[in-house]
């Protein structure tokens, strides 16, 4: 039995908000792309626009409904939904830090490219001295704006977290005095800790987007043969693929099974991803008719995104002064690679190429070991004293009289 922000005997599931992803199931019927859609039928929030709301269906088809006629699939996700829909109209006025992030930071934004915020926000002294937990983030309901409670941001700083480096040195603007130590210590984040958090990260990330670029050219293959041959079965498929693919074994068994399981993957990271409707063969058999999307790892947006991580590890390391920007050098590439101009397998081998200097910069760098811990505890402690102070003396202001009233511990029923 946990604590919450409040019981659900007052929620309405047809009005709380969906962020984008939600799962949500149809109140009506209606035609989409042609065919009728009955009620019951599950999607998930693509886009919201007023009071429409743009759904994708398992099937890759896409409908638009009012609000009224969608309600969440899962009673947490309501929760959910709407705990995070009264934290961001309750405490966005406490932010201390806003700043613009993401390509328009970077320097490698084009015409429509998303314009995305983080930043960080202090608690008004009532919603820390309670038992409810209070929120350590805020986050819109169209996502693109993220805000961490000043000591999330600070233990993710201390850890070299790149999100939160990238916000504390993509030209902050601080809203409040509260946030300007927090900004002013930030070269005390700068450690040898990149080396794990830029450069090793991307490197993971590499490793899983050649894995999934398998997948894909699995998928692309499978679903040919699907197509050319709807009965093809299971055993059937993996005995074509392991030749096609010349997958590796000890014997022509062992590759048969190999091959299985890679169409046995596939088939349930389709499921997870919502594009087809059950994680087995037959459902995949299904979706063979359909036009599907590139999968989500494998859009150029990720992978420019890679690159940039190991170019800005092996900077930093190389001693350069912090900057989110990328260089002019690298620039044209990047924006190549955004574009979808660059083959999968040649931005995988750039990443690769960019390991021997990812290695060289770190035994050579200069940076301290850790993080200035000691100074970011004293920033802390001060920025939450600052608040406990306005609190106390009741001014004017989101931590003072004016701050919003912290939730009520009450067991949820």
């Amino acid at each position: 039995m946990g604590l919450r922000l409040g019981g659900l005997a007052d929620l309405d599931p047809s009005a709380v908000p969906l962020p984008i992803g939600t799962e949500v199931v149809t109140r009506v019927d209606r035609i989409v792309e042609g065919e009728l859609r009955p009620q019951g039928a599950t999607g998930r929030v693509a886009q919201l626009e007023g009071e429409q709301v743009h759904l994708t269906f398992i099937d890759g088809k896409r409908g638009v409904y009012l609000r009224s006629e969608v309600t969440p699939r899962k009673l947490g996700a309501a929760r959910y939904a709407q705990r995070r829909a009264a934290a961001w109209d309750q405490l966005r006025p406490c932010v201390v830090v806003d700043t613009l992030v993401g390509s328009r930071a970077w320097g490698v934004a084009e015409e429509g490219s998303d314009i995305d915020r983080r930043g960080v926000f202090v608690l008004p002294m009532p919603w820390t001295t309670g038992l409810v937990d209070p929120p350590l983030d805020l986050v819109s309901l169209d996502g693109s704006q993220t805000y961490w409670e000043i000591g999330k941001a600070i233990r993710q700083a201390l850890r070299a977290d790149p999100n939160t480096l990238e916000m504390l040195f993509a030209s902050p603007v601080v809203t409040d005095p509260i946030g300007a130590e927090l900004v002013a210590m930030r070269d005390g984040f700068v450690s040898i800790e990149i080396y794990g958090s830029f450069g090793r990260y991307a490197l993971s990330q590499l490793d899983r987007l050649e894995h999934n670029q398998r997948l894909a050219d699995h998928r692309a293959t499978v679903i040919g043969w699907l197509r050319d041959d709807p009965t093809l079965e299971l055993d059937g498929a993996a005995e074509r693929l392991a030749s096609s693919a010349r997958v590796e074994a000890p014997t022509h068994a062992d590759a048969v099974g190999r091959a299985r399981d890679y169409i046995k993957q596939l088939y349930r990271s389709m499921y997870d991803l919502g594009l087809i409707a059950a994680n087995d063969w037959v459902s995949l058999r299904a979706a063979a008719k359909l036009e599907l999307d590139l999968p989500r790892d494998l859009r150029p947006k990720n992978a420019y995104n890679l690159i940039r991580l190991l170019d800005l590890a092996i900077r930093w390391l190389g001693g350069e002064p912090p900057d989110v920007r990328v260089s002019e050098q690298l620039r044209p590439t990047l924006v190549a690679i955004k574009r979808g101009e660059v083959p999968m397998s040649d931005v995988m081998a750039l990443a690769r190429e960019l390991t021997p200097r990812l290695e060289a910069a770190r035994q050579a760098s200069t940076l301290p070991k850790h993080s200035d811990v000691a100074r970011a505890d004293r920033v802390l402690r001060k920025a939450r004293e600052e608040a406990a102070r306005r609190w106390l003396v009741q001014g004017a202001g989101p931590w003072g009289r004016d701050a919003a009233p912290p939730p009520e511990a009450r067991f949820d029923d």
